[in-house]
């Protein structure tokens, strides 16, 4: 995210931390998550039966009464408030957007009828008068002094990268969410860094993003899916075998693995989005993917595919793209994926059937024939362009249609 804060731009970037608590700071720590949930729980409540939803009210009705009640300090408790009303926010908004079904259909009855909910771990955010940082010094020396429901904790320690540290060190540190993860503590500190100038690209690098091929550029690299796939189907075994059992073990060991596999494509999302964009770094071009939102909810599957589709992480792996062409000053666009499987680069011909198969593109009108995924990256490079144009110079370039 990116404000513009007079001449300099500032962008939000989010900084984590492990905290590494004594068995006493994490008990204080996660008493404060539940009972700061537990408050978050009933003012949902009470704000769901009075139907007032706006932060000022809220405050003003249900204040004295929430700190009376969990007995929170003042700047806990607004924050308390401030989570709740975001949640309805949030979840007004998704109802406004359709993404609960149309109106008067069950689950979104539900879901109006229902008060939002919070988990007893759930995370808590805090501000400067809640969390204070302690950097000064080397990176074995930080620590954080946090409000907590036994006290205010003064020298709890925290680990974490170098580069995250010396941002932590150098920009200006707003909210910050405390996380209770598998047994372990982080901060997530949102941060206000300066933008990376970006200069005009010289064109643009496209990225077609797939299953079988996680990602293909213009210039011909294909990184396969493979290896990911596999290693997703093993999992999806594992785990049916696990929860055939039914015993004690098996519900541990499958408590154990729950993020495995989510941690392993995050890890190959990142090696990728880092590879892509050293490529456009090093050849001063810009990177454009295809809008991809609300994919899962059109394409029609069958029953096999499904799990696929829905464990691929093109989202993520579009979001890494995003915020590390904005830390080098890469463009970066965004743009219309419709028929760009289907037309031919070199003519513009499109017909559904020049893709003959997942890997085989042929012209019906000019026969040239090549992979389909990078007949369809250079076709999303070409309106990375034309995107390009209309985004910085409105009244000069085509529109995408024409283009």
């Amino acid at each position: 995210m990116t404000e513009t804060d007079g001449r300099k731009i500032v962008v939000k970037r989010v900084v984590k931390v492990r905290l590494l608590p004594t068995q006493e700071q994490a008990s204080a720590l996660s008493a404060t998550l539940h009972t700061c949930n537990a408050a978050a729980s009933w003012l949902a409540q009470r704000m769901h039966e009075q139907r007032v939803f706006r932060k000022p009210a809220v405050q003003k009705k249900f204040y004295p009464e929430l700190r009376e009640r969990f007995g929170l300090s003042a700047q806990p408790t607004i924050r308390v408030i401030g989570k709740v009303a975001d949640a309805y926010t949030t979840l007004r908004a998704n109802m406004r957007a359709g993404n609960y079904g149309p109106t008067g259909s069950p689950r979104r009855r539900t879901i109006e009828a229902t008060p939002v909910v919070f988990r007893p771990d759930a995370g808590q955010p805090f501000d400067a008068r809640c969390l204070s940082w302690q950097l000064f010094g080397t990176d074995r020396d930080a620590t954080v002094s946090i409000w907590t429901v036994a006290g205010r904790l003064k020298t709890l320690r925290l680990m974490g990268s170098p580069e995250h540290l010396a941002l932590l060190r150098t920009w200006t540190i707003g909210e910050t969410d405390l996380i209770h993860r598998d047994g372990m503590w982080f901060l997530h500190a949102t941060i206000d860094a300066a933008d990376t100038p970006t200069p005009e690209p010289d064109g643009f690098l496209g990225v077609d993003l797939g299953i079988v091929n996680i990602a293909t550029t213009s210039d011909g690299h294909r990184t396969a899916g493979s290896r990911l796939n596999r290693y997703r189907k093993r999992q999806l075994r594992l785990r049916k075998r696990l929860q055939a059992k039914k015993t004690s073990s098996a519900r541990r060991l499958l408590k154990k693995r729950r993020r495995k596999e989510t941690r392993f494509a995050t890890d190959i999302n990142h090696v990728i989005s880092k590879t892509i964009v050293a490529e456009a770094q090093r050849t001063g071009r810009g990177i454009a993917v295809e809008e991809l939102t609300g994919i899962r909810a059109r394409v029609r599957l069958r029953k096999p595919q499904r799990a696929t589709v829905h464990s691929w992480s093109f989202a993520q792996l579009g979001r890494f793209l995003e915020y590390k062409t904005t830390q080098v000053g890469v463009a970066f666009v965004q743009v219309d994926p419709a028929y760009t499987s289907q037309t031919c680069n070199p003519c513009g011909y499109v017909d559904k059937k020049n893709r003959r198969s997942q890997a085989v593109f042929i012209c019906g009108r000019c026969d040239f024939v090549g992979h389909a995924d990078h007949n369809a990256a250079r076709n999303i490079a070409d309106r990375g362009v034309a995107r390009w144009g209309e985004v910085m110079r409105p009244d000069a370039a085509p529109t995408l249609a024409a283009s």
